[in-house]
């Protein structure tokens, strides 16, 4: 990849403009005084504005796109196409973990690199930032899931996607709420704060209809303004989640989402939360464990979750009863399999009857068992399957317990994403539940084999995290 041209706020015009010519560039972005991206000079802004009105030394930074939207290396393509449409944005730097520019995107470039087919999808999630417009863009990821699907892109893959998907509406009504606050005069933030997602959200495995899991972390302010910022924040999240919940984000059962004090809370107190917690360790405290530590931030001050997560991090890694402790919670999610190979179905469920949830008793027992050893060894990947690749490296699993893992994870999540669309497009309940007789004989035998693999490695951890301990 060609480097892309850089110059400085106090560069001129005609410097920028051969620096474009030198690099056979049609933009060049100017960096401020920390070498982040402050603004971009097109070709366009070449012929509009200094071609012919201004002297060539005049600075770059009076003529130069400002601020820029960047795009971080790690985003899909569609996304970034999305954001560039959204925005009717020619060009946009990519930026590395360090916020500095790796690349630059031309929109061209990026519709050129995209299946045309594609398209469609692509405008609706460039609709407008109001409730309609979400609604359409959630409305369009079954088809999206189901297209991508037949032409065999990896289910791993379009969760990941879909998550994207989901994550970039919950920025963009974050951003409506406190305007919507400060038309109601309410006001702007009474502090800096970051909303963050969890469970699959956060793991970037959503599926076609998840619910909320969401919260807050505040800056620390002090106790004797707790009421008055409280008074913002309460019914900011009250807000929040009821457009979430009316765009197709159903507000959550267990009651986990910023309206909840549980989940909304300063730096200083969610830390000292997790320190109680792991202390306690009562079946409610593991649970809510369980449903914390995949968080990611989605919106805000992004330094707070990292501040989180590295503490989160260094209490599991020093306290191994309180992993076996989890550990030994999460036993209460069997293997849907029986004895003989049988599946084992749901009997007493007259709604289920002879059916499988494929995420309670298949996915999530590998997804926590993973989850659990990769808190012990220090790691803070989200993703399950990164998890598991990390494992790999760092020795923890063999070859084999890598492939069996990772492929009894695509097969099961591949056979729920599929039932999903079907039941949705058949007006049926979308649900994590499927009968085994509308599985193929050979997909039955590959999720047996699943099956198996993840009660083998569920005995080894459970083995494990009992040998730290007696």
């Amino acid at each position: 990849m060609r480097p892309v041209p850089l110059k400085s706020l106090d560069a001129t015009c005609a410097e920028s403009v051969q620096a474009m010519r030198d690099a056979e560039f049609s933009a060049v972005v100017i960096l401020n005084a920390d070498n982040k991206p402050a603004g971009i000079l097109t070709e366009q802004d070449v012929a509009r504005r200094v071609a012919f009105d201004l002297d060539p030394g005049t600075a770059v930074s009076e003529v130069m796109t400002a601020p820029v939207k960047t795009i971080a290396e790690t985003e899909f393509l569609f996304h970034a196409i999305a954001v560039m449409r959204r925005n009717n944005i020619r060009h946009m730097p990519v930026v590395g973990q360090d916020g500095g520019v790796t690349g630059l995107l031309r929109l061209k470039d990026a519709l050129f690199s995209s299946d045309e087919s594609l398209m469609r999808e692509i405008d609706i999630l460039t609709q407008n930032d109001d409730v309609d417009g979400f609604i359409e863009i959630k409305q369009a990821q079954v088809d999206l899931a189901a297209q991508l699907m037949d032409e065999n892109v990896p289910v791993p893959e379009i969760l990941a996607l879909l998550t994207q998907i989901n994550n970039d509406i919950y920025h963009r009504v974050t951003d409506c709420t406190i305007m919507y606050m400060e038309q109601t005069g309410k006001g702007p933030p009474p502090v800096d704060f970051s909303v963050i997602v969890m469970g699959s959200g956060g793991r970037g495995e959503n599926f076609i209809f998840p619910d909320q899991d969401n919260g807050l972390i505040l800056a620390d302010y002090p106790d004797d303004q707790h009421s008055e910022i409280d008074d913002w924040f309460i019914p900011f999240s009250e807000s929040l989640t009821n457009t979430m919940d009316r765009i197709g984000f159903p507000l959550c059962n267990g009651n986990v989402m910023a309206t909840n004090p549980l989940w909304r809370k300063t730096r200083s107190q969610w830390a000292a939360q997790v320190d109680q917690w792991s202390r306690r360790r009562n079946t409610t405290a593991l649970r809510l464990c369980d449903i914390l530590f995949d968080f990611r931030p989605i919106w805000g001050e992004n330094n707070f979750a990292a501040e989180l997560r590295r503490h989160i991090t260094d209490v599991c890694r020093r306290n191994k009863s309180f992993l076996r402790d989890m550990e030994a919670e999460d036993q209460d999610n069997g293997i849907a399999l029986g004895f003989f190979d049988r599946f084992i179905t749901a009997k007493d469920d007259e709604e289920h009857k002879g059916m499988m949830n494929l995420k309670q008793s298949g996915s999530l027992p590998l997804i926590e068992a993973v989850r659990l050893v990769s808190l012990r060894e220090g790691h803070e990947v989200l993703s399950t399957l990164g998890r598991i690749d990390c494992l790999l490296e760092r020795g923890t699993l063999d070859l084999d317990e890598h492939d069996y893992l990772s492929g009894s994870y695509n097969h099961i999540v591949e056979l729920i994403l599929r039932q999903q669309i079907q039941s949705f497009k058949a007006g049926e309940e979308v649900s994590y539940y499927i009968y085994p007789d509308s599985l193929t004989t050979r997909e039955k035998d590959i999720l047996v084999d699943s099956f198996k693999a993840i009660r083998r490695y569920r005995d080894r951890v459970r083995s494990e995290f009992s040998g730290d301990i007696f």
